[in-house]
């Protein structure tokens, strides 16, 4: 029996999102002057963060998956992360 891709088995969370509040801010000067822009970009297993034409970090926090690896690498004072608020964020669908 083949198992589902991870990239599948992602599609199928459901996501609910919070339009008034999200729950990640980026501190963007910071962000730039300790590198961690590209750390949480490379380091997100979602993909939420990007670049932008002038190097500040985009944040499309309606995919996230609330795994905390952003938190966990940032330099300290770059990020505010908190859970979403009740009945906001990611509905994990697979097992």
């Amino acid at each position: 029996m083949k198992l589902p891709s991870i990239a599948e088995r992602l599609a199928g969370n459901r996501f609910h999102l919070d339009e008034e509040c999200s729950h990640i801010t980026i501190d963007q000067d910071l962000a730039r002057s300790t590198g961690t822009a590209e750390r949480i970009i490379a380091a997100c297993p979602a993909g939420v963060y990007s670049l932008s034409e002038d190097d500040s970090v985009l944040i499309e926090y309606a995919g996230c998956l609330e795994c905390g690896t952003c938190l966990a690498i940032a330099s300290p004072g770059v990020l505010t992360w908190r859970y979403p608020r009740g009945g906001f964020g990611v509905q994990f669908r697979d097992g």
